[in-house]
């Protein structure tokens, strides 16, 4: 059931004719795309495919949505599984779907609710009681695509046969727009301008949060509950997504049955779904095994845990390591300390106080730890700071992971294969063409002082708390506070010489591709002034790293 809050919706754009391909409102319109055609400079298609454009779905609260239904021109007689979208030449329909508010489909556009979930749930029962459909129905695609997923498959519709969430948050409140209890739109200016095409509005985010700053039901309710999960489900994540990687690894930790797998990508996500064949072959034998029911091996023979561990610099990732579980079985979580620039094993002896400019994106504490052996570091990180501020009564603290070579070099990951670029380095690429799509500085975790509260019964995990953010405590100037914040989950590799540096500050250390769309952000929610890192015996500030068996 949505929940009751009163919504605050924003305008978007109306659908226009070769918009995002949009081509006009034509309800139940049939074609037939031909063998060999490239529409908009697409691939050639494999096949014949019929569509219908327009077709009429129904909620349950009687919100029309619109969806094109793509089928094999050949198989006008054959019952076909369907897939929320994917292939069709391989024997499937594909369903792509105007969610509510968006394209010509009536309402107004919910984002990663509730109401989604319901919504593609009567989606799905409808497609199923088609009578071309065979009744077997999946999902697969990523970011929205795959957070659908979730909100969908929680509410176990009796036709969803499997999912495959590929990079998709489960919780877009605390991992997209309110991370650590600091407000950012993150990209979704940037959507509802260019992308969200419809005849009434979005949820305005920034204006809901202006209005309810603190969790309430219409912020829980972006949080899928993946525990209810029932049908099978192929999960892929990544350690650079801005957004998506926790609600891959909860997605995993939590889902209560067996029939689940998880591998850990080192490629961008829309790299990983589109360009690589490998994916592509795997993705179609798992939902012909669900959807088709061709014994192809996929639950004998697929492993269920694979990961990546990031090289950073001009190396490729090692990927495809097979792992007993997630976390690691036998993993060491050893606390290393921090002091002065360093992060030693013993706490330090000594008090000390390192300082930035928390208003200046480029300063920042640095501490470092140098290797003696390779090693491999698998899991999710925590920090334990004890911080305070003279000038406010709040801070928020970017902690970041970065990587360093033997010559002390900070070190960035490539989003994708280095023959997938035109450049030879990492070092090539012009500063304008480096993004948050291309290049990973390293796995980051973020915490708003006066929202410090967590909830351990809730946590994921001992290393994640977890932070209701359903109440403020400030904190008055000067004085010292601790501070648990949970670092996004991490996949790296050292060679002996290489060093870890932990890096924190009071901006976001991220490159800022999507600022053009946003409004800046109120004073009173800002950083401001000088922060103080305490360390020494009353203040064990340290960094807790999750060392895997090699």
């Amino acid at each position: 059931m949505p929940q009751s809050t009163p919504i605050i919706f924003k305008p978007i754009g109306k659908p226009e004719i070769g918009n995002n391909n949009y081509q006009g409102f034509t309800p139940n319109r049939t074609e037939i795309l031909k063998k060999g055609s490239n529409h908009n400079n697409a691939k050639p298609l494999k096949s014949d495919i019929r569509v219908e454009h327009d077709v009429e779905i129904k909620a349950r609260d009687g919100i029309k949505m619109y969806a094109d239904i793509y089928r094999p021109a050949e198989a006008r007689d054959e019952k076909l599984p369907a897939i929320i979208p994917m292939w069709c030449p391989r024997g499937y329909a594909i369903i792509n779907v105007d969610a509510r508010g968006a394209g010509n489909s009536e309402g107004s556009v919910h984002v990663m609710g509730s109401q989604d979930g319901e919504d593609c749930y009567d989606v799905i029962e409808a497609i199923a009681a088609m009578d071309w459909c065979s009744g077997k129905i999946g999902m697969a695609g990523n970011s929205a695509l795959a957070i659908i997923q979730w909100r969908a498959a929680e509410l176990n519709p009796p036709h969803l046969a499997a999912i495959a969430p590929w990079e998709g948050s489960g919780d877009i409140y605390r991992e997209q727009f309110n991370r650590g209890g600091w407000f950012h739109m993150s990209n979704f200016d940037l959507i509802s301008t260019l992308i969200i095409k419809g005849n009434n509005g979005v949820e305005d985010m920034a204006a809901m949060y202006e209005k309810y700053p603190l969790s309430n039901p219409f912020w829980a309710d972006k949080r899928a509950d993946m525990s209810k999960v029932k049908c099978p489900v192929y999960i892929s994540g990544s350690d650079f997504s801005s957004m998506h990687t926790m609600g891959s690894v909860r997605g995993w930790m939590t889902i209560p049955h067996d029939k689940k797998w998880i591998r850990w990508s080192s490629a961008q996500e829309w790299f990983e779904l589109y360009c690589h064949p490998e994916s592509d072959v795997e993705l179609h034998r798992y939902f012909d095994f669900y959807l088709r029911g061709q014994d192809n091996g996929w639950e004998m023979d697929t492993p269920k845990v694979r990961w990546s561990a990031l090289q950073f610099g001009n190396r490729e990732a090692i990927d495809n390591i097979e792992l007993e579980d997630y976390p690691v079985p036998g993993t060491e979580y050893r606390e290393m300390f921090l002091h002065s620039g360093t992060l030693n094993s013993e706490p330090a002896k000594e008090t000390s106080v390192s300082t930035y400019d928390s208003t200046n994106k480029d300063d920042f504490a640095d501490f470092t730890y140098t290797f003696k052996n390779k090693t491999r570091l698998i899991g999710l990180p925590k920090a334990v700071l004890y911080v305070s501020c003279e000038e406010r009564d709040d801070l928020i603290i970017f902690v970041t992971l970065r990587k360093r070579d033997a010559k002390g070099n900070l070190l960035m990951h490539l989003n994708f294969p280095f023959k997938a670029m035109p450049y030879n380095t990492i070092e090539e690429i012009p500063l304008k063409e480096q993004a948050v799509l291309n290049l990973h500085k390293g796995s980051m975790g973020i915490l708003r002082a006066s929202h410090r509260a967590y909830d351990q019964e809730r946590s994921l995990h001992p290393q994640f708390p977890f932070h209701p953010h359903d109440k403020e405590e400030k904190i008055p100037p000067g004085t010292i506070v601790k501070l648990e914040i949970g670092i996004w989950s991490i996949g790296y590799d050292f060679d002996a010489g290489e060093s870890i540096s932990v890096q924190i500050g009071g901006q976001l250390p991220a490159f800022t591709e999507y600022d053009a769309f946003s409004k800046p952000r109120p004073e009173h929610e800002k950083n401001k002034g000088m922060h103080k890192i305490h360390t020494g015996p009353e203040h064990p500030s340290s960094i807790i790293l999750p060392f895997i068996p090699q």
